[in-house]
């Protein structure tokens, strides 16, 4: 199973600094997979701190993705860019990473239908994040839920690793596993003052986390 933390530093009452604190606990934790959203932010100081969140995950092997900025993603050493639909066409992402010789920079796409997620997959994503499922814990994911049959059709027809997002908490993750997803994406799950830690060792079953991504 995937865990998939993105960042929201507006909900945290201690701004960044307890944001990646949260980043640096999560990943320690198990937590394999960091996106930086913080849509807001000018160039300068969104690669400052996608750096820093690069920094505090080194040793854990979590992989750091930056929401949107290619320019971001390639200047601060990001591990990948994820990619919303207002973004850079995926063909065109993957054009400039082989370019570059940047094999392992995974492209991750936020679908929330079965022709969108296809699409994202013949242009070359690595994986694509669906949702939302049920109603959002966060104000920041907009969308009605799909629901879980919609959803299990998604991963049915796709060969990507699917990623839920939406509504997805203690009380459901097992559901969105069972239809096919191989792990979480969340903002409002992750959003917890204390018990972080368990919070993800819980999720992951107590299990080692797997750490190659893309999954076999």
């Amino acid at each position: 199973m995937w865990l998939y933390l993105i960042s929201h530093r507006l909900g945290n009452l201690r701004g960044w600094p307890g944001e990646l604190q949260k980043i640096k606990e999560a990943s320690a934790a198990g937590c394999q997979l960091i996106q930086i959203r913080e849509r807001d932010l000018p160039a300068r100081l969104l690669t400052q701190m996608t750096k820093e969140a690069i920094e505090v995950t080194r040793s854990t092997g979590a992989r750091v993705l930056v929401n949107d900025r290619l320019d971001v993603a390639l200047a601060s050493g990001a591990d990948g860019v994820h990619l919303r639909s207002t973004s850079l066409p995926v063909d065109v992402v993957r054009r400039v990473r082989n370019q570059r010789g940047l094999a392992p920079f995974l492209i991750g796409v936020s679908t929330h239908t079965l022709t969108e997620a296809q699409m994202a997959e013949e242009r070359g994503a690595t994986f694509i994040v669906t949702g939302p499922v049920f109603s959002p814990n966060s104000k920041s994911i907009d969308g009605p839920p799909m629901g879980l049959e919609r959803f299990e059709k998604i991963c049915r027809r796709v060969s990507l690793p699917v990623f839920a997002l939406g509504g997805v908490g203690r009380e459901n993750y097992r559901e969105v596993m069972a239809a096919g997803a191989v792990g979480i994406a969340a903002i409002g799950l992750f959003q917890v003052t204390q018990g972080l830690s368990a919070l993800v060792s819980e999720l992951l079953g107590g299990q080692q986390p797997e750490s190659r991504f893309p999954p076999p």
